[in-house]
């Protein structure tokens, strides 16, 4: 069992710029001591940790938590893609083996068509060299700019994460639907279950997420699909507990090996040479 999307942050480290007191029950320091009792409660042995401030520096604060905490298997960070030397800064962090991805944060960048961007060629490149999985945090509108990037780097290993963050609120499908697709169809792009609770109404229920894992499910298939529980983000809406149960609910108990564990094992952890911890 892995849990393949969580973080951790210590707020007085300044580069959250997106966490402010609005978000009253995420706004504290998180560490892994807070995470463990629902690792254990619902057996799961491994985590990716997952960046969550657009700095280096907040790379280099996560790597030495996984460095000391074998429970973290591997960890998604951040680096400058836009930089002169972007190609010599992948090199560098992927000297480090728990590094396995790393993640611009589209969703927050003005530039809606900031993917395809030539000066991210050379870090994108220097990611397919090293094994870096590319994690995409984007929204529906970003979709068609990425798969123009997915068949421009058709080595690059893509994790979507959050399935895109469809518009689960509002009951909106498309055109996220014929988006998700079409990504499907590359065989280099896998798929995080996760992200959904917080994209859903306040008072959501399975089965208001039903239609979009189902189209999922269709789409990807079990062993292109990995759990996460984009904890402590989900503590916005429900909770780890809540939003773990809903997910095996709305996928077949076959798929469970695949979804809660071995997909993220897979793309992660055998991309980089790792066991799982």
């Amino acid at each position: 069992m892995i849990d393949a999307h969580h973080h951790v942050w210590r707020l007085a480290r300044g580069d959250y710029a997106w966490l402010t007191p609005a978000l009253a029950p995420i706004h504290r320091d998180f560490g892994l001591d807070d995470l463990a009792p629902h690792l254990a409660r619902h057996g799961i042995e491994a985590t990716i940790l997952v960046q969550a401030a657009p700095t280096e520096a907040e790379t280099a604060f996560l790597l030495d938590i996984a460095e000391r905490n074998t429970g973290v298997a591997g960890m998604v960070g951040w680096a400058n893609f836009e930089a002169p030397n972007a190609a010599e800064r992948v090199a560098a962090l992927a000297e480090n083996r728990l590094l396995v991805g790393l993640r611009p944060m589209v969703q927050d960048i003005a530039d809606d068509d900031w993917l395809l961007r030539d000066d991210l060629v050379p870090a994108l490149n220097a990611m397919v060299r090293h094994r870096l999985v590319f994690d995409a945090l984007v929204l529906p509108r970003h979709l068609p700019p990425l798969l123009r990037v997915v068949d421009r780097h058709p080595d690059l290993s893509v994790v979507l994460d959050h399935l895109g963050k469809p518009h689960i609120a509002a009951g909106t499908l498309d055109p996220w639907r014929a988006d998700l697709a079409r990504l499907s169809e590359r065989p280099n792009v896998v798929c995080k279950l996760s992200g959904m609770a917080t994209e859903a109404r306040p008072d959501w229920h399975s089965d208001d997420l039903r239609p979009y894992v189902d189209h999922l499910l269709a789409c990807f298939g079990p062993d292109r699909i990995m759990w996460g529980s984009d904890w402590p983000v989900v503590n916005l809406a429900g909770g780890y507990d809540r939003w773990r149960e809903a997910a095996q609910s709305l996928v077949p108990k076959a798929a469970w090996a695949a979804i809660f564990g071995g997909t993220a094992e897979r793309i992660y952890l055998s991309n980089r040479g790792r066991a799982r911890c």
